[in-house]
């Protein structure tokens, strides 16, 4: 027998493992459990403050979404008005010395003329082929020739690609895209070019919602506030170190086991598997890929800079700067950085100089947060990286060379992005189905490794979605069918809808809930699922690395 026994164990307190938690704390039917080796929830949308008191997500994370249900539990825990600021996104790339508009493939009309010659042919190419093509694209790279030509394709999409997959394109399926990059309009990409006019806002993102005290990592904080105490583990107490599947029985560090009729895994699933040590899973797993990504902050002293504005983020494809994006963070919230009135000592000036006085000076403060990514195809200088960026910054213009450096930060996390390579779905159709005829759903960025529905909101459905499934046998459409439940409001849950339950739980099988308006003769909710990923307290996985892109 297992020292503690539930019908439901979630393993991560990220995004996906508490879009599970809250939806089985909603339904109030079957037995559950959540653990996280981390002290707080938030795993890889969480966030660190520097001991100057400059705050950095892990990653670039902002909030916008596609389901209600997700909006209606931000909402329930963070409430108030106050909570949160809304931005329009102005994003733009940074491209022979010129601010490009993001996207840029609907903008060369910003572009020096030879370039924009260059641009305009191979998307007349591009649309004249795309007229007689009978085949899908075989790869990424071949979708990007269809569809920008290979103008746009040499100047801004393969080295921006290359520079954040750290894969070439070449090794990329391009089933993935969605809504993830904008095709562009021919007739209108001509048409500002000749009027010289630049293309308006475009994406799901282009209104978004940030979190005015505490990071992102602040907003699942908040969640994990309106879950019971007593059905959270987190810490030393909740480090998983073995997952017996044949006895559904988990393993914690401090020897404590727990039996479960399912599990909702979020950790990464190549390090699942190596935890259950099924040898068949583990050598599926290898055809997974992955990058590892870099997090820089950079805290300066001074008014924000002109040239920067009200910048929220932005690309930069060329070789003079190791990062991918720069997040203005000192723009999402002022309580991103310290007040005006800390007084903090300057380390360096932007060009490594030291300054003459140590003394600790008042603000003002803004912060830029930068984004590298690593894989054995792109390595990376770590040792220097955080000079080398700081020198991209001036390189860029984004910085001036005797700018006051107060605070830095710089933290890699191993699995930073989840590759969609060739080789992912031949995988993911055979391990993800072969774990759930074991019970186990695993679900989120890493644990189900689909990028395209990893975004905060996705992947807290993916844990709903997969709680549904567990209970009544409802679809996980974000799981299954991302590019419908990116192209629709998803409106069928709402957080205010009860269950009534009939019967008793058991280990072994959770009790069916029937909503109580589905009982008043109203339609009955369908249901969704997925789940999350979590790294562990120094920064890195709590996981060993499957394989990283060759």
């Amino acid at each position: 027998m297992a020292d503690i026994n539930v019908d439901v164990l979630v393993i991560g307190a990220g995004p996906t493992g508490l879009g599970a938690a809250k939806r089985l704390d909603h339904i109030n039917g079957p037995s559950w459990l959540i653990v996280d080796a981390n002290e707080k929830a938030g795993g890889l949308a969480s966030t660190d403050v520097t001991p100057e008191g400059f705050l950095y997500d892990v990653g670039g994370h902002v909030i916008f979404s596609h389901y209600k249900y997700f909006d209606d539990c931000i909402n329930e825990a963070l409430p108030k008005n106050d909570d949160w600021y809304t931005h329009q996104r102005i994003s733009y790339v940074r491209y022979k010395g010129l601010w490009v508009p993001y996207p840029f493939q609907n903008n060369i009309s910003m572009l020096p003329k030879e370039d924009q010659v260059k641009c305009i042919d191979g998307l007349i190419d591009a649309a004249l082929e795309v007229r007689v093509a009978n085949t899908k694209p075989k790869d990424f790279d071949e979708w990007i020739v269809r569809m920008c030509g290979e103008g746009v394709a040499d100047i801004f999409m393969r080295p921006y690609n290359y520079k954040v997959w750290a894969v070439p394109t070449t090794k990329m399926q391009c089933q993935w895209l969605g809504e993830r990059v904008a095709a562009p309009d021919v007739k209108l990409v001509t048409r500002n070019v000749i009027l010289n006019k630049t293309a308006g806002n475009w994406g799901p993102n282009a209104t978004f919602r940030f979190p005015a005290r505490d990071g992102t990592g602040g907003i699942w904080i908040a969640v994990s506030d309106t879950l019971p105490e007593e059905k959270k583990r987190y810490g030393e107490k909740g480090v998983v170190t073995k997952v017996d599947a044949e006895n559904k029985t988990v393993t914690l560090k401090d020897g404590t086991t727990i039996g479960y009729g399912k599990l909702v895994n979020t950790m990464a699933v190549d390090a699942l598997v190596e935890k259950m040590g099924n040898k068949e899973l583990i050598t599926l797993s290898k055809g997974l890929y992955y990058s590892s990504t870099h997090v820089i902050g950079v805290g300066i002293r001074g008014e924000r800079p002109e040239r920067i504005g009200d910048k929220c983020w932005l690309y930069f494809p060329e070789d003079n700067c190791p990062f991918y994006r720069a997040t203005i963070f000192s723009n999402y919230s002022p309580y991103n950085q310290p007040q005006a009135d800390a007084k903090l000592p300057t380390l360096y000036l932007a060009d490594g100089s030291k300054t003459e006085s140590a003394e600790a000076k008042e603000g003002p403060y803004w912060s830029i947060m930068l984004e590298v990514s690593q894989s054995t195809m792109k390595p990376v200088d770590e040792e220097n990286l955080l000079k080398n960026c700081i020198q991209g910054l001036i390189n860029t213009e984004m910085i001036k060379p005797e700018d006051e450096i107060v605070s830095t930060y710089h933290r890699k996390f191993d699995h930073g992005y989840p590759t969609p390579a060739l080789e992912r779905e031949g995988v993911l159709k055979q391990l993800l189905p072969k774990l759930q005829d074991m019970d186990i759903y695993s679900r989120g960025r890493f644990g189900s490794w689909r990028y395209e529905v990893g975004n905060q909101d996705h992947s807290f459905m993916l844990g709903v979605e997969a709680v549904d499934n567990i209970v009544t046998g409802a679809v996980e459409l974000t799981l299954n069918y991302p590019d419908f439940v990116n192209s629709r409001h998803n409106n069928e849950r709402r957080l205010a809808q009860s269950f009534n339950f009939a019967g008793t739980s058991s280990s072994n099988a959770a009790p069916a809930p029937v909503p109580a308006h589905a009982a008043n003769g109203a339609k009955e909710i369908p249901t969704r699922d997925r789940a999350a990923s979590k790294a562990s307290v120094n920064g890195s996985h709590s996981r060993k690395p499957s394989k990283q892109v060759k």
